[in-house]
């Protein structure tokens, strides 16, 4: 079997695939306030996506994760998955989710095969998350996470994005939330992506801040976690949950990079902070059913990806906001 191998000797096995990027929510620092979204006919298909996603595994990816937008706003996502399911040397099929839409859908995807899920949960206050949100209704994600827990799911991490002066004073209560219900949790810093404003720059939180708020109460002890992701992960004494930290700005960790993305239109993206990209759509449609020319493609295009992003560069900016991306 061949293997995606790029040009600083990285060996790529895990893809985030994104299958829309519409969302029912509009979070703050994941798009804006009215953004528009793609024609339908420039979205990959659900056989073009499970197409994808095998050229993918028999070049070794053994780890997929489905992001969006919201991947449950797609009608047929749940079929995706049972698609996904089956391929050979797939390890580990996740998905990311606002889990708004899981109180329905928990259970089919559980049983269609899906691995994990991560579900973004910023905060417990219901008059923030709808300020954060711009719309959506904190009592449906948590009933959406107890559906998940009742399906079956035994793998589920709550991702948090901390903003200074909105939600910081809660990063305690989101671990005991987590706690109690023996979830695990990801902290991660807002990505600077879309367009980037003084008020977006002054609300940025280190992970080192959120750190700190957290061993004030539960001291956190290193821990041999590991996910495939880019999350360094701790434990406390009296618990089994796991608290992570993704940190773009203040830990870069681009050294260790095993990913790549494409986005809902097809395009592999080859840093979530750069602009290099190929476009995977035009191959798939010129030539349909060509397997060996989609993943010649990937190997060709993965030795583009850069050593590294660029977040902490001053003025360095990608106009592209993060439900386009695939999360």
């Amino acid at each position: 079997m061949s293997q995606i191998v790029d040009g600083f000797n990285r060996q790529v096995d895990y893809l985030r695939l994104s299958v829309t990027d519409r969302c029912d929510f509009r979070c703050v620092y994941c798009m804006s306030e009215d953004p528009e979204f793609l024609p339908r006919q420039q979205v990959l298909s659900l056989e073009e996506l499970s197409w994808v996603a095998q050229a993918f595994t028999e070049l070794g990816v053994k780890k997929i994760r489905l992001t969006g937008g919201e991947p449950l706003v797609r009608t047929d996502c749940d079929q995706l998955v049972k698609l996904l399911g089956n391929l050979p040397g797939l390890e580990d099929l996740s998905m990311t989710t606002n889990g708004s839409r899981l109180t329905k859908l928990a259970q089919p995807l559980f049983d269609n095969g899906l691995s994990r899920l991560n579900i973004s949960l910023d905060t417990l206050n219901p008059e923030l998350f709808t300020q954060l949100t711009r719309n959506g209704k904190l009592d449906r994600v948590i009933a959406g996470i107890d559906a998940a827990i009742a399906a079956g799911f035994r793998k589920i991490k709550i991702n948090a994005v901390i903003l200074r002066g909105q939600n910081d004073h809660e990063v305690v209560d989101l671990v005991n939330f987590c706690r109690a219900r023996n979830l695990d949790i990801a902290f991660i810093e807002e990505m600077p992506l879309g367009v980037i404003d003084e008020r977006k720059q002054s609300r940025h939180c280190s992970s080192d801040e959120v750190k700190a708020l957290i061993e004030a109460q539960y001291p956190l002890i290193p821990s041999s976690k590991r996910t495939g992701g880019p999350a360094r992960y701790y434990q406390m004494a009296d618990s089994s949950t796991h608290v992570g930290f993704i940190s773009p700005h203040s830990n870069n960790f681009c050294h260790e990079c095993n990913r790549v993305r494409v986005t809902v239109e097809g395009r592999l993206l080859l840093c979530l902070g750069n602009e290099n990209s190929i476009d995977l759509k035009a191959i798939v449609r010129a030539h349909p059913g060509d397997i060996d020319r989609l993943k010649q493609a990937i190997l060709d295009g993965i030795q583009f990806k850069p050593q590294s992003h660029h977040f902490d560069q001053e003025g360095v900016q990608v106009l592209r906001f993060m439900n386009a991306t695939g999360g």
